[in-house]
């Protein structure tokens, strides 16, 4: 494909420690990652990947099958995309425990160890090990462990003879000077070449649901300002990172099939050189939409790429289901003012109020349920049980449940309830009234004891009236 990128690999990184997609789901999205300018596929297995003997006890419980493993590699050869794995060794967590053990404790009590100098000798020994075992392999590391490290001490270690470093910002407000700078001084060190990291998802939040477009296109834009701006030739490519999860312990970050028009989006910025209208038309073709803008036409079942109703079933729901649920709850007027939640502890409700909240309130759990009915018969397509579960949990059953409970609550509210016999006395200082206040059994009238005019179930007007 020509074009005028300075970025000549352009990586997808597909993240499977959380929501893996099926092969079959794969094998849709393959051939546009390369439609799109995709030649590369970062795949971090994680505990997807068919671990044997000793190491089983890692596997997920859908993990990928040897076959499965097989078949991506080559759909991956098929359209072009060459695969590097990756494979966790020491990540941010370890790094931050880093020098906690006994036996380094120890070590660094002598004066010349640091926590630099023991974190580049780990380096080192797993680089040196990969390359014996396989010395037509070039290892590459996150950079973020070596940006503070000295420039003499770098050079001592032997790493950079070793590795390639992979310089990661996922921020819309990516310092462009700042990482030229840091390209020169992992040069000065003895690495000769660099990579760079961007995100099209799963840098934003932990918990976010859609991917903010323009966001991840302006970090694609400020990257292309640092390869133009830079050494020459240094950086070798880009990995548009697609985080899944923060970590093993967070919640999902966007799907992947939500995360395809900005991965789109990014692909093309990166192809072109920026991200002109032109190429926004292109990207809109690409996806068989009529806008990228916060994508409504999508949200309501357009497109034609892979996953596409998973991204307008789950835009709908991140934009829509826990906003209408809180604005019947804490909004309307008949809810709030004559079932709030003193009213709902009590179960007591004026029975005119339930016709005015319950149609609402079953009008819009049966959309909801219809529309999560479709979700899951989506997402059932492209993602195993445990992801739905998960998925579907975190981000729809807290407001079906708050809708459901209001229902629930309605319902025993407005369960027929004894007759009272009526009061001996209405004097004030005498025992309380039971059943005082605008709180009348179902068919039975009541005078206010307080001197207003006699208000029954059924002459009480649909408008709210002022309490004498």
């Amino acid at each position: 494909m020509s074009c005028a990128t300075p970025f000549k690999m352009r990586f997808v990184h597909l993240d499977l420690k959380g929501a893996p997609p099926k092969v079959s789901y794969l094998s849709e999205v393959f051939p546009l990652l390369h439609a799109l300018g995709a030649n590369g596929l970062l795949i971090e297995y994680e505990d997807m990947f068919p671990y044997e003997g000793r190491l089983m006890l890692l596997r997920a419980k859908h993990a990928y099958s040897p076959s499965e493993v097989a078949e991506i590699l080559r759909l991956a050869k098929l359209n072009e995309l060459e695969v590097v794995p990756l494979v966790q060794t020491f990540g941010h967590m370890e790094v931050y425990y880093l020098g906690e053990g006994e036996t380094s404790k120890q070590w660094l009590q002598q004066e010349q160890n640091s926590l630099a100098k023991l974190c580049l000798s780990h380096m080192q020994a797993v680089a040196s090990h990969v390359l014996a075992q396989h010395p037509g392999t070039t290892p590459l590391v996150w950079d973020d462990m070596l940006r503070d490290i000295p420039q003499e001490q770098l050079k001592a270690s032997g790493v950079p003879q070793l590795v390639e470093p992979v310089l990661w910002d996922y921020g819309a407000d990516l310092d462009v000077h700042s990482k030229i700078f840091l390209m020169g001084k992992y040069q000065e060190c003895g690495f000769q070449r660099l990579w760079a990291a961007s995100a099209f998802k799963g840098a934003t939040g932990a918990s976010q649901a859609l991917p903010p477009i323009e966001h991840h296109v302006r970090n694609h834009e400020q990257w292309l300002q640092v390869a133009v701006s830079g050494p020459v030739d240094t950086l070798q490519g880009i990995i548009l990172t697609g985080w899944q999860r923060y970590d093993h312990f967070s919640v999902l970050c966007e799907l992947l099939p939500v995360g395809i028009p900005s991965l789109a989006a990014c692909l093309q910025s990166l192809v072109h050189g920026g991200f002109a209208e032109d190429v926004k038309l292109k990207v809109e073709h690409f996806l068989g939409v009529s806008s990228l803008e916060i994508m409504d036409t999508v949200s309501e079942g357009a497109g034609s790429f892979p996953g596409r109703d998973i991204h307008a079933l789950v835009t709908q729901v991140s934009l829509h289901l826990r906003s209408s649920v809180d604005t019947l709850l804490e909004r309307n007027r008949y809810v709030t003012g004559w079932f709030s939640p003193y009213h709902r502890r009590r179960k007591l409700i004026h029975p005119v109020m339930i016709q005015h909240i319950q149609p609402e309130a079953l009008s819009l759990l049966s959309r909801w349920s219809n529309l999560v009915q479709q979700l899951e018969a989506a997402l059932q397509l492209a993602f195993y049980p445990d992801t739905i579960e998960e998925w579907l949990e975190e981000n729809v059953l807290p407001s079906m449940q708050r809708l459901q409970g209001l229902l629930q609550d309605l319902g025993e509210a407005a369960a027929p309830l004894p007759l009272l016999p009526p009061p001996s006395s209405c004097g004030h200082g005498s025992e309380p009234l039971r059943g005082w206040g605008p709180f009348y059994q179902p068919g039975q009238h009541q005078d206010s004891c307080l001197g207003a005019q006699p208000r029954g179930a059924c002459d009480l007007p649909a408008e709210p009236w002022t309490p004498v």
